[in-house]
C-alpha cells in the first residue's frame, strides 16, 4: 500500500483481515440458506459451483477444481452430489473422448436462477443507500482480489 509507515500498514492489513473474516463467515452462512433454496439436500459449498456452471457453461471438473482452488478427489464429490440431486448432468467431452463435460440441467439452472434473483434483490435492498459508482468499485476491486488469488 501507499508510503505508509509501517505501523499504518499493519493497521490497514489488520483491519482488512478483520473485515475479511465477517464477510467470509457471513457469506458462508448465506451460501448454505441459498444452496437449502436450491435443494434442501445441496451443500453450502456446491452452490458455488452452481454459480459458476451458469456464468462460464459447461466445464471439465479439472477446470471447476482449478478454479475453485479444491483437490480433484473433493470436486468429484461435489458432482456427483448435485448429479444426484438432478441438477448437473456430464456429457462426453467432443474434444476428449476421456473427458466429461459438467453443464447446469433444465431443473438445476430453474432453480439456481430462482435463488440467485432472489439473492440479487437483497443485496439490491441491503445497498440501496449507495452510489451506483461505489457498488461498481467495490465489484470491481472483489474481483481484484480474487483474480490475485487465482495465481
Amino acid at each position: 500500500m501507499g508510503g505508509g509507515t509501517g505501523d499504518e500498514a499493519d493497521r490497514e492489513f489488520l483491519a482488512l483481515e478483520r473485515e475479511l473474516a465477517v464477510f467470509l463467515r457471513r457469506a458462508r452462512a448465506s451460501s448454505g440458506e441459498m444452496a437449502r433454496e436450491v435443494h434442501p439436500e445441496l451443500e453450502p459449498a456446491a452452490y458455488g459451483l452452481l454459480v459458476r456452471l451458469e456464468e462460464a457453461g459447461e466445464q471439465r471438473a479439472t477446470e471447476l477444481a482449478g478454479y475453485f482452488g479444491v483437490g480433484k478427489a473433493t470436486m468429484s464429490r461435489q458432482l456427483r452430489a448435485l448429479e444426484h440431486l438432478g441438477l448437473v448432468t456430464r456429457e462426453p467431452d467432443p474434444a476428449d473422448g476421456r473427458a466429461s463435460l459438467v453443464r447446469l440441467t433444465d431443473e438445476g439452472l430453474d432453480r439456481f436462477r430462482r435463488v440467485r434473483d432472489a439473492r440479487r434483490d437483497r443485496y439490491v435492498r441491503k445497498l440501496a443507500g449507495w452510489d451506483p459508482g461505489e457498488v461498481a468499485e467495490l465489484a470491481r476491486l472483489l474481483h481484484q482480489l480474487n483474480k490475485r488469488a487465482e495465481s
